[in-house]
């Protein structure tokens, strides 16, 4: 596998289903890799066409077929269709080949172990933001990963957002927080715009307005690298409306709550490793 030159490698996305598609299309989009060097699966027949179809790529429902032809698969599956599909394709491993796996809560030595050899496997916990290029991913490694494939798999990953590396360990924590976090910032997009409404906005400026704003503080945070309360601090003047605002936000618990949050997804990540 020549990592140096992505246009001589081919990728199998096996389970090309919710963030197995955003991978791809984000690959195609952002021409990391060509339509003939991407081979997905689906489940059923008829959806292999139609995506084949959509996306320009070869689909199909082999597994094992798709993972002979590539030197990079990417398993997108379930969490519980991993020991299934490890079987499967186990016949067409080979240790030359770099397995990167999105099943949360799947830990990379159990991907090492199905295999039965000294494969390379890096364990990926991308979020659904990828879908428009805003993604973020962190990658932890298996025992057989080499520098030059770790920085291969974040060269794919930053095709749709951003990445960081982190122990395993951390890798619950980061399905807790950047994996589920979406989800939570859009129950608070919605809220703010509902607030919008109570106070006399009409919903699609209510909307438009919460979530220009919300994705302006991050850029902030993220282009000029002050701390979050230092950006807060300087929206906050004295005895002015914000502080207002902050008050209602403490007095209601987000803070402790948005936490809270964080915490328990983080606990449910590692029940269900331990399955």
């Amino acid at each position: 596998m020549n990592i140096a030159n992505l246009n001589q490698l081919r990728v199998a996305v096996l389970g090309a289903g919710k963030m197995g598609g955003i991978l791809l299309q984000g690959f195609l989009k952002e021409q990391m890799f060509g339509p003939d060097q991407i081979v997905a699966t689906v489940a059923h027949e008829d959806r292999a066409s139609a995506l084949s179809a959509q996306w320009g790529v070869e689909v199909s429902t082999d597994n094992a077929a798709a993972v002979r032809k590539a030197d990079i698969i990417l398993l997108g599956v379930k969490p519980f269709q991993m020991p299934g599909l490890m079987e499967e394709i186990k016949p067409a491993l080979t240790p030359k080949k770099l397995l990167i796996s999105f099943a949360a809560s799947v830990r990379t030595s159990a991907i090492e172990q199905a295999a039965g050899m000294d494969i390379p496997v890096i364990r990926a916990m991308p979020n659904t933001p990828s879908m428009l290029g805003a993604g973020i991913a962190a990658l932890c490694r298996g025992k057989f990963v080499s520098e030059a494939q770790l920085e291969l798999a974040a060269r794919i990953f930053e095709a749709v957002g951003r990445t960081v590396i982190v122990d395993e360990k951390h890798m619950d924590a980061v399905t807790g927080l950047s994996a589920s976090g979406p989800a939570y910032i859009y129950i608070i997009l919605e809220s703010l715009a509902e607030a919008g409404v109570k106070v006399g906005l009409p919903r699609d400026i209510a909307t438009l307005l919460a979530a220009q704003t919300a994705f302006g503080s991050a850029k902030m945070v993220l282009e000029t690298g002050y701390h979050p309360a230092l950006l807060k601090d300087a929206v906050t003047t004295p005895a002015g409306c914000t502080i207002d605002g902050i008050l209602e936000l403490e007095e209601g618990g987000l803070r402790v709550t948005l936490i809270k949050a964080v915490m328990r997804a983080t606990q449910r990540a590692k029940e269900l490793a331990a399955g």
